[in-house]
This record gives structure tokens, sequence and C-alpha cells, in this order.
């Protein structure tokens, strides 16, 4: 800037220093009161308190919740509470805090839902504070865990280039990630079996800040290992074992992934159920006056699920003489013109056949005592039950084909990815589909559903981590923020707006 004497400009840096420095510690908000610390339990929902036994006590302490501060805003509330003035002082006395009696004059608790939920007990740092408070009740990070202490957790995009590295992408960083999570003690163990050897190294990219590097290793699903060299990636770990030991032995003579088996198609196997084609199918119809067919597909995860149950079933049915039926089935990835010709939409596909003639579609059977059971009294099933997606509501149901285009729209959208069948999202529906309809009229907000048994959508599940139904996940303008684990109530699902603000549905709907 010229024409400004270097004592001004030392001034003006310096004034804008102190400005920010205000900002930040603005965002901690000071109470004295008792009536003051009522009102912030009764308006926030995820509150953590430092009490200090005096004004400069705490002073390290505030400078790190005031980083955490800004991170964590218009999620959780940070409050600072100084026992050592006269307010502060009945303030503490009143609900029994002593920070005098803890180490450095400081204590921190949490009150969630305006009770007290825990004293904060895990590492004061950063990452940790903001881990916390963005999942009060979830697990703490891998990092925290004493014995990863031999893992390398990575942070940036950066991996070293002068040491032979295997890192797990997104290695068990999520609640979400089941795999992840038995596989973490493996991986500790391999990391200190190989120290001062090797890295073994793990990072969480799940979050979409991390979606150019999970394009450029191929990271698909979790957990993924990638093996480095002097900083440049060579290939992924694949089809190898399981073990530490097995890490551990990898890592002294790493090679280039596997080829995975072939899987034994199920008409390969000694099955007892009769495998039809596009040519033997309407044969076969013809000779066998009583049959079912099951129409499936060798990736279909429900299929390989129901498969034993029907070699089991099929194993009594097609071997005695007296059978009320015969089981078959057809592989519609190989025989589509049968698939086509059925209007094959999902998998599997079980349909009831009569002297040639298609007669029912049976999504209820599933289990060897109910084939056996309703082919010895073929009936007609009971009436559909109307899908959700064909129920008129304010949730907005999508697929692969628009899920990113839609979300990147709302500054807001809680995702419901559930399965049809699934009791426990059946019981989340009506509770769901009313928490969207409060939200109808805000158009930054959105409600969202995603069916992950239909066919496109699988891959799209996979993606997001979703492992079990349902699972509720948090969109910020089309990007993954975090997933939700509460109560699956109306009066417990609500959405996130900024400033702290947190729409709560319980009788009466209050911005708080």
């Amino acid at each position: 800037i010229r024409g400004i004497q270097h004592g001004k400009l030392k001034i003006c840096v310096c004034m804008v220093s102190v400005l920010q420095a205000a900002v930040k510690v603005s965002l901690i908000e000071k109470v004295s009161e008792h009536k003051d610390f009522k009102k912030l339990l009764r308006t926030r929902t995820n509150v953590l308190v430092l009490y200090t036994k005096s004004a400069t006590s705490g002073d390290s302490k505030l400078k790190l919740l005031s980083d955490v501060a800004q991170v964590i805003k218009g999620q959780g509330t940070i409050a600072w509470v100084n026992c050592g003035d006269s307010e502060g002082r009945k303030l503490c006395k009143k609900v029994k805090v002593d920070p005098s009696s803890k180490s450095g004059g400081a204590d921190l608790l949490h009150y969630k839902d305006g009770t007290f939920h825990t004293e904060y007990n895990r590492p004061a740092t950063y990452k940790s504070m903001v881990a916390f408070l963005k999942d009060p009740t979830g697990p703490p990070l891998w990092e925290e865990n004493p014995d990863a202490k031999d893992v390398v957790h990575v942070e940036t995009e950066k991996v070293s280039t002068e040491i032979t590295c295997l890192t797990a992408r997104c290695f068990c960083m999520g609640v979400w990630c089941g795999v992840c999570k038995r596989m973490q003690p493996v991986f500790q163990q391999a990391a200190t079996e190989t120290k001062g050897s090797y890295v073994l190294a793990g990072m969480n990219v799940h979050p979409a800040e991390f979606d150019g590097l999970k394009q450029e290793y191929n990271v698909k699903g979790y957990p993924t290992f990638c093996y480095f060299e002097k900083g440049k990636f060579l290939h992924h770990y694949e089809n190898y074992g399981g073990t530490a030991k097995d890490i551990a032995d990898w890592m002294k003579n790493p090679q280039p992934p596997q080829p995975k088996a072939p899987e034994v198609q199920w008409s390969e196997t000694d099955s007892p159920v009769f495998h039809l084609t596009d040519d033997s199918l309407d044969g076969f119809l013809e000779e066998h006056p009583s049959a079912l067919v099951m129409f499936h597909a060798p990736w279909c995860g429900h299929c390989k699920k129901m498969k034993p149950e029907y070699d089991e079933a099929a194993e009594y049915l097609n071997k005695d003489k007296n059978s009320p039926g015969v089981l078959a089935a057809v592989d519609t990835t190989i025989h589509k013109a049968v698939g086509e010709r059925f209007k094959i939409s999902g998998f599997p596909t079980v349909k009831y056949f009569e002297m040639g003639e298609e007669k029912f579609t049976l999504p209820h059977l599933r289990s060897k005592d109910k084939i056996i059971e309703f082919l010895q009294n073929p009936q007609a099933p009971p009436p559909p039950e109307q899908s959700w997606e064909d129920k008129p509501s304010s949730v907005s149901h999508l697929g692969m084909e628009d899920f990113r285009e839609a979300l990147k729209k709302k500054k807001h959208a809680l995702v419901m990815f559930y399965a049809p069948w699934c009791p426990h999202c059946k019981n989340a529906v009506p509770h769901f589909t009313t928490a969207a309809d409060l939200f109808k009229e805000d158009r930054k907000i959105a409600y969202a559903a995603v069916d992950c048994t239909k066919g496109p959508n699988q891959e799209l599940c996979k993606q997001e981590g979703v492992e079990g139904y349902p699972t509720f996940n948090y969109y910020n303008y089309g990007k993954f923020a975090e997933k939700y684990n509460g109560e699956r109530g109306v009066s417990d699902i609500f959405c996130r707006v900024p400033n702290n603000q947190l729409f709560l549905f319980s009788g009466e709907m209050e911005s708080l």
C-alpha cells in the first residue's frame, strides 16, 4: 500500500489481528448467571462448557476452544463459566462444579438435549474436540486409541516420498464402516510388527473434500488399501490374506493384486434346483404342471442369501415322486430373453407357474419352510402394499440418476437410505415423512430417500457408505457432512441450520 508509513501499517495489521481474535472469542458464550445458563441448555442441544477457577486458568483451553468454535458453528455451542468471579461462583455452586479440584484449574462438561451428558475426557486436541462436538455419542477417533499408536494417521493428501507406505484410505475412521472397525486391530498389530521397517497409515477419505483423491486412487468402497513406494502409488492390496501376519509378510515383498478366483455359477454346483435357459424354460413348464421359478443375478446379495434355503427346499421337492411341485431357477444376466419376457426388474423374483401359465409373483417366499408350505397349497399372495415412493408425501425419492443434481441445490438435506422389506425402515418412514412435511415450504431444506434394493441404486448406496438399513446421512449443498445416529422418532429427526439453530419436532416447532 503506497503512501502508508511503516508505523501506520503496523497499527493497521495489529488491529486486524485483534479483530480476528475478537471474532473467534465471541463464538464462545460467556455465562455468569444461573438463569442464562438454564436458557442456554434449554435452547441449545449440544453444549460444551468450560469451567475455570479464575479468569486466566483456562487461557490455553480457551484459545483451542476458540478455533474449535469456528468449525462447529451451527452444529454445537461452546460456553465459558469463570467460577472465580462473584456471579460465576454462585453459578458453579448451583451446578455443583469445582474446577479448582481439576488439573490446571479447568473442567470441561458436555450437555446434550438440556441435561448433563458427560465429562469431556478425550484428548484436548483440535481434531478430537471437533469430532466430539459433531457426534457427541459417537466413538473416539481411531488415532485416540492407544493401540493405534504405530499407525500413521494421515490428514492431508500428501504421502511421504521417502518411505514405503501401505495406506488404508478411509480406514475405519467412520462408524458407518463395519468392516473397517473389524479390521482396525489387525492393521494396528501389523503396524506394530513392521514398525521401523515400513509404515502403515490410515486416512479417512469419506468427506467430500477428498472426492478428487478417491477418484485418483480408485477408492470405491471401504476399506481400500493402497500401496505407495517413495510417494508413488503402485497398486491396491487385493485378494490377499486379512491377518496381521498376512499384511506384514506382504510388505516384505509387495505384489500387485492377485486375480480374483472366478465365482462358480450356481448352475455348475451340485444344486438340486433345475437350472433353466432361454431355450429350455417353456418345455420344462409344460412337463411340470406346478413349478416355482426363481429369477436371479450372480451379484445379487439377497439372491445369495436365499440360495441355500432354495436348495434345501429343492432337495425335498425335486427328488420326491409325490412332490406337489418343483423348483427351478434362471440367471437372467445370461438368459436375458427370459428376463425381458417376464419383465424382471429386481432380484430375486419368484414366480409360480401352473400348467405352463404364470399365475403369481411371490415376494414373500424366502425361506425353505415357506416355499414348501406354498407349493402344498398354492394361493394368491396378499395384494402388494403400496410402496413409499407411490404414496404422496414431501419426501424426495432419489436414485443414481438424480441424487447429486438434486442435493447440490439444497443447503440442508437429510437422506434416508432404506430397503422396503426392512422393519426398522418401515417404523422410521412415518416419522421421516412427518418431518419432511413440516419443512415442505422451505426450499433450502430437503428430506430425501433412496431405495437401495433397486439395481442402479446399489452402487450409489455403496458409495455413500451404506452398510445397514436405515442409514441417515446429512448433506450440505450435495456434500456429505455427517451421519445421523440419533433416535428415529419424529421428535428426534431434525435438520441442522446455521448459527446453532435446530428445528426440532416435539409437539411444537421452535427455532432455537
